[in-house]
């Protein structure tokens, strides 16, 4: 294990051998549970064909191992029917990157990126038997393929002889010097065993966490087809940095175009990850294919077309989607994070029409289709909250648009029938799991569907038309191809069950809008069990980060580990969460610490009330903002909670704010409007900042308190929990400190998510017996 524990030799001296020994077995069996991350559906002579790709967790490699599973897909009409055949075993894709299938289903693309620096960045195309080709791209054409994160782009062409897709820039040159010390133009000539080297040269702005050490994302197509040509596109200024390429729809005689989101940072890079506020635009640049037999000289086929801007009147544009007939434009739009400042909000989808003969002058102008929500009424749609679209979410009639998003405390499959503009739910509306759709079988939709208490399974809906020809989904279970849960497993989780409750928030102000003022909503995970003796079980309060995210009620391997071994779980998703509404969500940023604290502790004691909870035996877990309010909530309640876990929490903001790599977060949250930012923050500004910060209640704190924390944390460096768990130290509070020392903010690489909720059990269980 990476990791180094301040006191693990004495709490190994206090906690028993044996409570390790049995913890450790049955956390790897949840931390090992396999997850769904894409499907796809091809239709072939057979019959429809499945692809699913999967991960797991590997504790050896300490990383995530990604295979594939496929499968035949038959159909009984006369009893609505449908089976799923699957391959005996699934694949293993070890190295592999990211895999694309081609549009028809008969290539697969497997990127491979070199572990180091030095090495070259492998393209592989597979067909159904074998390895039809392989290219190897040099460092010096261009490094990593980005294949996660805002700027992962990899798009086939409709005729699937080219791949467009987003990759680091080749690296700027750097001054050489010879064995002297003497700057040299170049390296001819110079001898590296006597000591000649390159210098640094400038330092350059990176987006921040998980994008550290990478280098600016830029704009490739290769040619699959035959030679393995790779071309760098020009035309894209520095200063716009790429994601999201899709190729223009194919028409005879028109012109060919690669279509992408570009975030523009030539003054200053803000952290990107998480944040949807980062403004953002939806870019087309023409591309000329040599082998197209156009017209056009060859001699011009490295010259760079001009880059045309197609969202220059709204602030954010991303995920650009063509639609089935290649008539319009689709894109997201995070207008409501980027023009307040808050890191994410209520989403709005947006179309273009795109001319049919290419000329991007006639582009019209911008037409909403799902406009931001800012006050949903009680039981309807609460607004757009989507991380993405599917690269084909159409179902057969070409304008049904299927999508998936948050819907307060859940997550739900959405139909948006582009022509009337109705918007209707298709994943169950009793249902209180979540739902995302995986893939589109015809008019049929591939979903996972997960709980709080049930593992992720593979759902099927089926489309059936009532007689006014409105649509909808009957549900279908799946024959479970991926896994059978371990018997701990099955154990642990039998006797749990979950509902959402009601919380009314406390303290309503008048000044608040009417979407600020409903309840808020907290999911309660408890074992039947505790019921027959009417003892409660200690209650584990939950809050997420953020803030401006939310915990739905889906499957988490971690918490439900902690359900299985006898605590219940109350996760609150305070106002500022996001699937309730905009006025919801903007009525947290000034009053961090305060608002978001009530919340949780209306939650908390509307718990108590109910009798689902001891108030004795209450815990509190939380990480980043969670973190925040962790801290927070043993400073501002210390006789509340028996014990509490701070993952990378923010402790400090006035500490944090000049290195971090989001310091618009601190003075957005701490004020409320954009308005205050500064490079150089003043003397009041560092008040206001340390007397919103869990640090100003740090005299009142008594809790035990266990902290997790990455070294590699660009978001909420390491210094700020230091700064906080030596405060409690010097007042005698109990802590305990691991630090992950390859670990940046997530905390989840697979031995950091299973040692940290290890400790976290231990740790629980020492303060709340079980």
């Amino acid at each position: 294990m990476d990791s180094y524990g301040t006191d693990t030799v004495k709490e190994l001296d206090q906690t028993s051998e044996e409570e390790y020994a049995t913890q450790s077995k049955l956390i790897k069996e949840f931390i090992t549970i396999p997850s769904i991350d894409k499907a796809w559906i091809f239709n072939s002579g057979s019959g429809p064909q499945a692809m699913v790709a999967m991960s797991q967790a590997n504790l050896l490699a300490n990383k995530r191992r990604k295979f594939m599973l496929s499968g035949h897909i038959s159909k009984e009409s006369s009893n609505l029917s449908v089976n799923f055949h699957w391959a005996p075993f699934p694949v293993e894709m070890t190295g592999a990157s990211a895999f694309v299938p081609s549009p028809s289903g008969l290539k697969l693309l497997v990127v491979r990126n070199p572990d180091d620096k030095e090495s070259s960045t492998k393209f592989e195309i597979w067909s159904s038997s074998h390895l039809e080709k392989e290219f190897h791209i040099p460092q010096k054409v261009h490094g990593s393929v980005y294949v996660d994160g805002w700027f992962e782009g990899i798009s086939w062409n409709s005729d699937e002889t080219c791949v467009a897709y987003v990759a680091e820039e080749p690296s700027l040159p750097k001054p050489t010097f010879d064995h002297l010390g003497y700057y040299t133009k170049d390296n001819v000539g110079l001898d590296k065993d006597i000591g000649s080297w390159k210098g640094q040269g400038d330092w350059e702005e990176e987006w921040g966490e998980a994008y550290a050490g990478k280098r600016q994302p830029a704009l490739f197509v290769i040619n699959v087809d035959s030679s393995g040509e790779v071309e760098h596109i020009k035309g894209v200024p520095r200063s716009i940095s790429v994601g999201q390429v899709v190729w223009s729809p194919s028409s005879k005689g028109s012109a060919k175009y690669l279509v992408f989101a570009g975030w523009l940072g030539d003054k200053r890079k803000f952290g990107i990850k998480y944040c949807y506020n980062r403004p953002c635009s939806i870019y087309a640049i023409k591309f000329r294919d040599a082998s197209s037999g156009s017209d056009e000289p060859k001699d011009n086929a490295k010259e760079a077309f001009p880059i045309h801007n197609l969202t220059k009147s709204i602030s954010s544009g991303f995920s650009p989607l063509f639609s089935k007939d290649g008539k319009f434009l689709l894109f997201l739009s995070a207008k409501t994070a980027v023009d307040s400042g808050a890191h994410w909000g209520t989403e709005s989808l947006h179309k273009i029409n795109w001319p049919s003969d290419g000329k991007l002058s006639e582009i019209a102008d911008i037409v909403d289709l799902i406009p931001v929500v800012n006050c949903p009424d009680d039981g309807c749609f609460p607004g757009l909250y989507v991380t993405g679209l599917l690269s084909d979410p159409w179902l057969s009639d070409g304008h049904t648009l299927m999508l998936s998003s948050y819907w307060h405390s859940c997550r739900v499959i959405l139909s948006l029938n582009m022509l009337s503009g109705e918007l209707s739910r298709a994943s169950p509306n009793d249902s209180d799991c979540s739902w995302s759709v995986l893939a589109l079988d015809g008019d049929d939709i591939v979903a996972v569907c997960s709980s709080p208490v049930s593992v992720p399974e593979i759902k099927y809906g089926k489309k059936v038309v009532d007689p006014a020809g409105r649509p909808s989904w009957q549900w279908l279970d799946i024959q479970n191809p991926i896994f059978k849960s371990s018997e701990k497993v099955t154990s642990g989780l039998s006797s749990l069950e979950f509902k959402i409750l009601k919380v009314p928030v406390s303290n309503v102000s008048e000044c608040l809008t009417k979407g600020a003022k409903k309840p808020i909503e907290a999911i309660y995970v408890s074992s039947s069990k505790s019921k027959e003796n009417g003892i409660c079980d200690p209650l584990v309060v939950i809050v997420h980060g953020g803030p401006h995210s939310v915990a739905p009620c889906s499957f988490s391997k971690t918490l439900a580990y902690l359900s299985s071994i006898g605590y219940s779980l109350l996760i609150v998703n305070y106002r500022g969460s996001l699937g309730f509404g905009e006025d919801a969500l903007q009525s947290l940023p000034g009053k961090v610490g305060s608002q978001d604290v009530n919340d949780v502790l209306s939650a908390v004691d509307h718990a108590v009330e109910m009798g689902l909870a001891d108030p004795s035996r209450i815990i509190v877990l939380g990480g980043s903002h969670g973190g925040f309010l962790t801290t927070h909530l043993i400073g501002q309640a210390p006789n509340k909670f028996v014990a509490a876990a701070a993952r990378n929490p923010v402790c400090n903001l006035a500490s944090m704010v000049g290195i971090t790599d989001i310091p618009d977060w601190c003075f957005f949250e701490a004020y409320g409007d954009r308005t205050h930012y500064t490079e150089a923050p003043s003397p009041e500004d560092m008040s206001r900042f340390h007397q919103m910060s869990p640090i100003s209640h740090i005299s009142k704190v008594k809790t035990p308190t266990l902290f997790l924390l990455g070294t590699m944390d660009l978001r909420v460096p390491i210094s700020n929990g230091i700064q906080y768990v030596r405060a409690l130290k010097e007042k005698g509070v109990e802590v305990k400190v691991l630090v992950f020392p390859n670990d940046n903010h997530p905390l989840d690489r697979p031995r950091t998510d299973y040692e940290s909720f290890l400790n976290i059990a231990v740790w629980f269980n020492k303060y709340c017996k079980l």
